[in-house]
């Protein structure tokens, strides 16, 4: 199958991800932090090299400073929930996943906080920065938003972003699941003091094993309680990182899937995978708009997300065409209500052709010849 829903998770996998995954079972497959004997060790050593390979990547302060979640929905409930406080006032995109808004929505119900969206579609940076700075009070306590967003490839300015954050004592949390592994993110340079992303998407490692990545004065109360191989016989979770909030056993082999994944998109190079799936993507728009009633979302803005919709036949009926054709796209509103209505795409939502660096353009001819027929 022609696989263009990378932006859902990453397949094929790099065959060293694979192997690595497969040896982490083999070799490593102790608890890590939960024993002295070598399996655990060795476990252990793992999930410590792969902390410091995504804090090189991520610009983070310190490998400490890396926590592994199950997800990166978890880590964002994590900051949300652990850096949110009663009454708060929050600002968010219009871009949003459900990742963000539903813990939005249930902190609103909590703790009444109040919530506010900022404009992003048909605005360029400078008018994003206004409109943001102009929805700021006294009481904004923390702007959360996407770096990339998941049904369309526009990406926000987060360095300016977080320098007016930062000038205000605005908590800056990031969602990067769609940025990591394809666009440069400095934390320490874009002043983010929460950062969360997954494994099994731009890093190219599978499922189960998420980040949350924090600045060195943000310490988030713990979502989850539990053991953590430190300090048994305390009531609490222990105050420092990143066992404070790793409750329970890590997912050894999916960190282990991630290191590797890290090196190879450190490998290739984020310029090369950037212009891989640009050249993709401009591919594409350029035969789609050969056929009638196609509507590209965005279509100036090159990435490694493309949205469409057609003037007669639902998204649904199109994706299910294509799977029959032998090719994988993604239909509907793709967990993200909001950002369709602010792009305005039809009731049922569109289509979301995502591509990864294993594409070609081949691929992009088939569907656009898929399409045709």
């Amino acid at each position: 199958m022609i696989y263009f829903d990378n932006a859902a998770t990453s397949n094929p996998k790099p065959p060293a991800v694979l192997e690595a995954i497969a040896t982490c079972v083999r070799e490593r497959g102790g608890n890590p932090g939960r024993g002295a004997h070598r399996l655990s060790l060795a476990a252990a050593e793992t999930v410590y090299t792969c902390r410091e390979a995504a804090c090189t990547l991520l610009g983070a302060a310190a490998p400490e400073q890396i926590v592994f979640m199950p997800s990166a929905t978890y880590a964002l409930n994590a900051a949300l929930w652990g850096l949110v406080h009663e009454g708060d006032h929050v600002l968010y995109s219009e871009l949003e996943h459900n990742a963000v808004m539903r813990p939005l929505y249930a902190l609103r119900a909590a703790r009444h906080i109040s919530l506010e969206r900022f404009r992003v579609i048909g605005l360029d940076d400078e008018a994003i920065l206004q409109d943001i700075a102009h929805r700021i009070r006294p009481d904004t306590r923390l702007l959360v938003c996407v770096h990339a967003s998941n049904v369309c490839s526009v990406y926000l300015p987060l360095a300016r972003i977080g320098a007016l954050c930062r000038a205000h004592g605005i908590t800056f949390v990031v969602d990067a699941a769609q940025s990591a592994g394809h666009l440069p993110i400095d934390m320490a340079a874009m002043q983010i003091d929460a950062l969360a992303l997954p494994a099994h998407k731009g890093l190219l490692g599978i499922q189960g094993c998420g980040v949350l990545a924090l600045a060195p004065h943000v310490m988030p109360a713990p979502l989850v309680q539990g053991g953590s191989g430190y300090d048994s016989r305390a009531h609490a979770m222990p105050p420092s990182l990143p066992e404070r909030l790793e409750a329970g056993t890590l997912p050894t082999p999916a960190i282990a899937g991630l290191l590797s994944g890290i090196g190879f998109v450190r490998s290739l190079g984020l310029d090369e995978i950037q212009s891989r799936v640009k050249t993709l993507f401009l591919a594409a728009r350029e035969r789609l708009e050969t056929l009638g009633g196609i509507q590209i979302y965005q279509a100036t803005h090159a990435g490694a997300v493309l949205l469409f919709s057609h003037s007669t036949r639902s998204a649904t009926s199109l994706a299910r065409s294509l799977d029959k054709a032998g090719i994988a796209v993604r239909a509907g509103l793709h967990c993200a209500p909001l950002a369709h209505a602010a792009l305005g795409t039809p009731e049922g939502g569109a289509v979301r052709v995502s591509f990864g660096p294993f594409n070609t353009l081949q691929e992009v001819d088939a569907l656009w010849q898929a399409l045709k027929a």
